[in-house]
């Protein structure tokens, strides 16, 4: 493999995980954001799961976990509202939907799929031209 190349990958590399430690820290000041910090179970719940990759770093795999306590403050549901409700419990709701996922977590997934277009379309561009050099060469 040449240098160019190890050079792409290991910056795709070091871009995927610097994105993922990003990723953990929006989770957190969003869930500040939110005030649900009672405990700080949940706060300090979201963790980077291992990136699976390929090792070029074409396909992978990035998840994060937090605790399924987060996805409740999304739906505005709690200890109060039962299990099994027909969502009309008869009286005033006492919990608030608090938006769970944000523009700013989401402006982070579209700039990484933007570095990986602009990285991967640099590498193919460069396969390319050596390949036609070598056609040249014959």
């Amino acid at each position: 493999m040449e240098e160019m190349e190890q050079n792409a990958l290991a910056e795709r590399e070091r871009y995927v995980r610097a994105w993922n430690d990003t990723m953990i820290r929006i989770w957190q000041e969003r869930i500040t954001l939110l005030e649900v910090i009672d405990t700080h179970r949940l706060l300090e719940s979201p963790a980077a799961l291992p990136i699976r990759a390929d090792g070029r770093f074409y396909e992978m795999t990035i998840s994060e976990t937090f605790l399924e306590y987060g996805l409740w403050q999304d739906y505005g549901t709690g200890k109060e509202t039962p299990r099994g409700n027909s969502g009309d419990l008869g009286r005033r709701k006492m919990r608030q939907r608090r938006p769970w996922f944000s523009k700013k977590y989401y402006s982070s997934v579209l700039n990484l799929r933007d570095f990986l277009s602009e990285s991967i379309g640099r590498e193919f561009c460069g396969i390319m031209a050596d390949t036609f050099e070598r056609i040249n060469k014959l």
